[in-house]
């Protein structure tokens, strides 16, 4: 018996609000997804297949401060759990990160390991009121001070780690299409020659990868094409689903005997799924029937992903305004149905 992965999970809850933003968060912080963005933009990690990518994503990252259950060896399938998304330094505000994590470039042997620090941004347009570069490098430049303590202590700035700040921006202009731009620091001798190694000072990169889903014919298999696919709002669910695992070797399926860790709060998800079905339900066969359909949902979901049962009842109350008679007896009429 097969079921679905947590991604497949995710797309169907999306479902056509795939780039609105509580969703393309869910979406691009899956680790299947995070390894293929890393293998497409940056270099250490070409050579790599996503497979062993995901392997050096750190278990413990953060999305929108939403906590997660700390995870097994294989986690390919995991939503990733993190860093801390928000900024606070004394005297230069907060600033909020979308997906904020940390990464390992592979060496010889684990002493030559580099520790990556990334920062991933979702944007549902290309012009803004700002130029998207200046914030990823203000992004980055927070990412680099708050370091101090963190990785390294008093003057001990080799211990520095890099940082990339990844914008993905969706629905690109026409002119612009499906493109992808680097910027980082660089060195230029203006007067003889300073020996410095690169890794000395090629400490923070900003990427930026436009998206265009109208131009996307003839990116086939590449990054573009990739994220294209995954986040369109005009694909269905089937047809995604099917491209994505057929073109890009993702995992929809995995055997129930394999599973793997599975976020600690699917509930929002579920209650997400529910509502939303709920709601289309009641569209076609009346409101009272769709917020039935609703309740049905939440319960069976529930009960699978093995909430307990006075978590529910708490859940029925808050989300369909019952009271808590009404809700234990809806827990018992739909668990029987189950």
């Amino acid at each position: 018996m097969k079921r679905k992965t947590w991604i497949s999970r995710a797309l169907d809850t999306a479902g056509i609000k795939a780039q609105y933003d509580e969703h393309v968060k869910r979406i691009l912080g899956s680790r299947q997804v995070l390894a293929r963005i890393l293998k497409g933009t940056i270099e250490g990690y070409r050579s790599y297949s996503p497979e062993e990518i995901t392997l050096w994503i750190e278990p413990d990252i953060e999305i929108a401060s939403v906590p997660l259950c700390p995870g097994e060896e294989k986690m390919d399938d995991r939503l990733i759990n993190g860093e801390n998304t928000e900024s606070k330094v004394p005297g230069e505000g907060t600033i909020t990160y979308d997906i904020r994590f940390r990464a390992f470039l592979p060496g010889k042997n684990k002493k030559a390991e580099i520790k990556l620090l990334i920062n991933v941004e979702a944007q549902k347009k290309f012009y803004v009121k700002y130029r998207i570069v200046t914030r990823g490098i203000f992004y980055g430049a927070r990412m680099l001070s708050e370091q101090l303590d963190r990785e390294f202590s008093n003057s001990e700035y080799d211990k520095l780690k890099k940082v990339y700040s990844i914008f993905i921006c969706m629905n690109a202009p026409m002119h612009i299409g499906n493109a992808m731009a680097e910027y980082r620091i660089t060195k230029e001798d203006i007067i003889g020659n300073i020996p410095e190694p690169r890794k000395s000072y090629d400490k923070l990169s900003v990427i930026i990868i436009c998206l265009n889903e109208k131009l996307k014919k003839g990116t086939e298999g590449t990054l573009h094409g990739f994220l294209n696919t995954l986040l369109s709002p005009e694909m269905d669910r089937k047809e995604k689903e099917e491209s994505l695992v057929r073109d890009y070797g993702m995992k929809m399926e995995y055997e129930l005997g394999e599973e793997l860790s599975e976020m600690c709060n699917l509930s929002e998800a579920i209650e997400e799924k529910a509502m939303k079905r709920g709601k289309i339900q009641g569209l076609n066969e009346g409101i009272q029937q769709g917020i039935q359909q609703g309740i049905q949902i939440l319960i069976e979901d529930n009960l699978e992903e093995k909430i307990p049962e006075d978590r529910i009842i708490e859940k029925l109350q808050k989300k369909f305004k019952l009271n808590k008679e009404e809700a234990v007896k809806y827990l018992e009429k739909f668990r029987g149905d189950k």
